[in-house]
Parts: structure tokens; C-alpha cells; sequence
């Protein structure tokens, strides 16, 4: 594999991070303590979230400072997530690092999480609750970023397939908004078929063979199951469009390898688990946190961006190319790739 590449691909991240939330500040409680994070996961068997743990483990690995990750990850309903939180709480950890299913329904188990004085640090989807922090990819800018490169990439006219994620979740509804927002100004482009893939590689694949072989499609939009879209288009032996898509390493490798395939890859790294356990560890060591952290994304699709950051060699598919986020995680590419927390 070639890390070295990601000497680079720190200094693009730093350059798009916006911050919303300093990491800075004076450590006040450091010390000898030792801190014990929990973190709830409601999906399993997707590669964005198993990157994402991953994340939060090397974080906390390598900080030198948390004893155990005590993780509850196994697919389930926003009943059981709310039930894993109070597993958590109950075993006393000290912070909890969770990515919700749901923006309302969480609200009343942090304010108890956060009643006793346990850290809350919500990543990915937000929650409307003020008494967690925020850790999360720009998600309307990640619409409204990939829509604007595609219908440009279109000239402005023709029939787009709208690939979603998840009906409901925060974080496909703050895409349809950046979305929404880019179509209004492209009155020649028309949304011809709209599905919800459940950010699932396999339903999204058995979605995209169908349209692309019943319907009269110019282009693209999905929403992170891209290289499996990219996929069906071999299977049917059928011309390609211009694809929207995530950062996954096997997508960004169909763009530099495949003749005449054209496609956009925006940033949606999932070590933004690892920044929320930055954020969290940072908490309990006694700096002073704003509430809100936000990374702002790029639309990548110069050969020469998407070489920087592609990864040869065995690596999952449906994994991000981004590892590191500067300046808030300080493992490494291999760590993270290790997938070991503390003892482990």
C-alpha cells in the first residue's frame, strides 16, 4: 500500500476542515487518569460504519489514555440503540460516542447519559439535543457539491438517476437539501428515477441494473454505493454515465482505471468517528470544546487528486481512502486498518 500518499491527503483534509469547534485549550485534567469510552452502533455489515469504528479505536489507542473501548455494535432499532446507551451509561463509562438513527428520539438518554457527567459526542447524524457534542461531514454541502458537478457535467440537461440512503436518516435528508439546492438552478435537468439504497452496495447494485436497463439515464447521484452502481454497467454491457460518488477507495480506483468512465468523488471520510473520539478524549482531559465540529467536503475528480489518495493493494471495498483528518486524529493509515483499541 502506498502511505506515503497520505502525506498529501493530510494537507488536503486540513485544508477543507472548517472549524467549527477548536481542539485546542489548556489540558486541565490530564494527568494519570484514564478513560473509558463506550460507543453504539446500529448497523453492521457496512463498510463506512466498520471503517468508522475502526477509527474510534485507533484514536483511543493511540492517546495513550483510555483503557478500554466497550463497543455495542449489532443491527437494530432506534429502541435498542436507546437500550445499548443505557447499557453504556450503566457501566459507567465515561463518554459515549454514538452515531444516531434518529435526530429526536435520543435526546431524553443523553441528557441522562450527560446528568452524569458522561460525555456525549454524536458523529455523523445529528441529534437535536444541545446537550451532546456534534462531530460530522458537511452533509448538504456533500449533496449540493456532487449534484452541481454532475448536471455540469450533463451541460446543464437530461434524465438523472437520484440514488439515496436511508429514508429519514439526518444525514440523507441534509443531502437531499444540498441537493434540492443545486437542482433549482438547473431547470433542464430532470430527476427520472429516485430510490432509497438503504446504503446497502447490494441493494443499491440491484437498483442501478434496473435503471440503467429500462430507463433513458444521463447520469448518476449516489449517495456512497458507488463503485457497485459503477459495477452494473459491465454486468449489462452498457455505455457509462457520469457518476456521483463517496470517497471509497474501490471507486476512486474504477476513476483512474476505467476508460471512459467520468465520475466525481465526494469526501465523506468515516474517520470522522476518529475525530469524535479526539473530541471526546479532548473533553475529558479538560480542554475546552465548542459544541459543534463540522468538516466541510471536496468534489474530487483531477487524476491527479484521486491518485494521492488511492490505496493499491488488499483493501475493503467500501472503505474511504481517508484516514487521517488533520488536525484532529493522531494515528495513522495503518492504524486504523489494525482496527486494535486499547488492550486489544
Amino acid at each position: 500500500m502506498r502511505h506515503n500518499r497520505f502525506v498529501r491527503l493530510i494537507a488536503l483534509l486540513g485544508a477543507f476542515a472548517m472549524v467549527v469547534a477548536a481542539c485546542g485549550g489548556d489540558d486541565e485534567g490530564g494527568g494519570d487518569d484514564t478513560f473509558t469510552i463506550g460507543v453504539s452502533n446500529n448497523t453492521v455489515g457496512n463498510g463506512w460504519r466498520e471503517q468508522m469504528i475502526c477509527a474510534i479505536k485507533a484514536e483511543a489507542k493511540v492517546r495513550g489514555n483510555v483503557d478500554e473501548v466497550v463497543l455495542l455494535n449489532r443491527d437494530t432499532d432506534t429502541a435498542g440503540q436507546i437500550s445499548d446507551i443505557t447499557s453504556l451509561i450503566s457501566q459507567g463509562v465515561d463518554a459515549i460516542i454514538l452515531n444516531p438513527g434518529d435526530a429526536e428520539a435520543f435526546n431524553s438518554v443523553i441528557e441522562e447519559a450527560v446528568a452524569q457527567d458522561i460525555v456525549v459526542v454524536v458523529v455523523d447524524n445529528a441529534v437535536t439535543s444541545t446537550a451532546a457534542y456534534l462531530v460530522s461531514n458537511d452533509q448538504a454541502a456533500y449533496g449540493e457539491l456532487g449534484a452541481r458537478w454532475l448536471f455540469e457535467e450533463m451541460g446543464g440537461t437530461g434524465n438523472v438517476a437520484y440514488m439515496r440512503g436511508i429514508d429519514g436518516v439526518g444525514a440523507d435528508t441534509l443531502r437531499d437539501e444540498g441537493f434540492q439546492k443545486a437542482l433549482a438552478d438547473y431547470p433542464g435537468i430532470t430527476i427520472s428515477s429516485e430510490v432509497f439504497t438503504d446504503w446497502s452496495p447490494t441493494t443499491g447494485a440491484q437498483q442501478a441494473l434496473e435503471i440503467i436497463t429500462t430507463q433513458d439515464i444521463n447520469g448518476i447521484w449516489t449517495s456512497g454505493i458507488d463503485y457497485s452502481v459503477v459495477q452494473q454497467f459491465d454486468a449489462a454491457g452498457m455505455a457509462y454515465v457520469p457518476i456521483v460518488g463517496a470517497d471509497n477507495n474501490a471507486f476512486i480506483g474504477q476513476l483512474l482505471n476505467i476508460a471512459g468512465l467520468s465520475g466525481v468523488a465526494v469526501t465523506n471520510p468515516p474517520s470522522v468517528g476518529g475525530a469524535g473520539a479526539a473530541v471526546a478524549i479532548d473533553i475529558l482531559e479538560g480542554k475546552d470544546i465548542d459544541k459543534v465540529t463540522l468538516l466541510t467536503p471536496q468534489a474530487l475528480s483531477d487524476s491527479g487528486d484521486l491518485e494521492d489518495i488511492y490505496i493499491d493493494g488488499d483493501f475493503p471495498d467500501g472503505w474511504s481512502s481517508y484516514m487521517e483528518i488533520d488536525p484532529y486524529t493522531h494515528y495513522t493509515a495503518d492504524d486504523v486498518i489494525a482496527c486494535k483499541g486499547p488492550g486489544e
